[in-house]
């Protein structure tokens, strides 16, 4: 039987919990980057199919800024953090102090590609040290890539792998929050966690599965 085929609410309940450690490592340097207090949360954490998956994101044909990292160390994989564009703009041009910043424009600043995959390291690196201090695996990010298309294009090539052993990934709800708004959102995305075949095991046996 696969491995995510025996994953229970109470394994995803450790997920959701180390992603919330994770969050609050990475809402105290954005924090900083922002000069103003963020908040972050993992409200759910599941396992979904892959035609699930697409309906995170609005849809195959959704267009996205996607970040996507390989995972190395003791469990190989990888992870994609995805974003519906306006709120990748609306994070950057925060970031950047950049009001006219725009991802859907053909000549994209490089500060603005930047700081979006800074964005990237700091919300996928807090949450694998928080997986790795969890488990004492091993983990590590490689530098992300940031591509803005078509969710089903993005995503596409990282299936690759872990559809040797199922049609099913994790999918880390994240919400970023800053203070003067109270609880209205201001950025809401998904990391999709894709390890690699072996790496499934691995990982789910450092949580307790047996």
């Amino acid at each position: 039987m696969p491995f995510y085929n025996r994953i229970t609410s109470l394994h995803l309940d450790v997920l959701k919990e180390i992603g919330n450690i994770g969050a609050a490592h990475a809402a105290t340097a954005l924090s900083g980057l922002l000069n103003t207090k963020i908040d972050m949360r993992v409200p759910k954490v599941q396992m979904v199919s892959f035609d699930e998956m697409m309906e995170f994101a609005g849809g195959a044909e959704s267009v996205v800024a996607g970040i996507y990292l390989r995972i190395e160390g003791d469990a190989k994989g990888g992870m994609f953090f995805i974003l519906p564009v306006e709120q990748a703009n609306h994070f950057i041009r925060k970031l950047t102090h950049d009001d006219l910043f725009d991802f859907k424009k053909e000549n994209v600043s490089e500060l603005g590609l930047s700081a979006m995959q800074e964005l990237g390291n700091i919300l996928s690196g807090s949450y694998l040290s928080a997986l790795s201090d969890f488990t004492g695996l091993k983990i590590y990010p490689t530098p992300p890539a940031l591509a803005v298309d078509m969710f089903g294009a993005i995503i596409s090539f990282g299936l690759v792998e872990v559809s040797q052993i199922g049609d099913h990934v994790i999918v880390i709800d994240t919400t970023i929050y800053e203070e003067h708004m109270g609880d209205l959102e201001t950025v809401r995305g998904h990391f999709f966690l894709l390890p690699d075949p072996d790496s499934f095991e691995t990982i789910f046996k450092a949580l307790g599965v047996s």
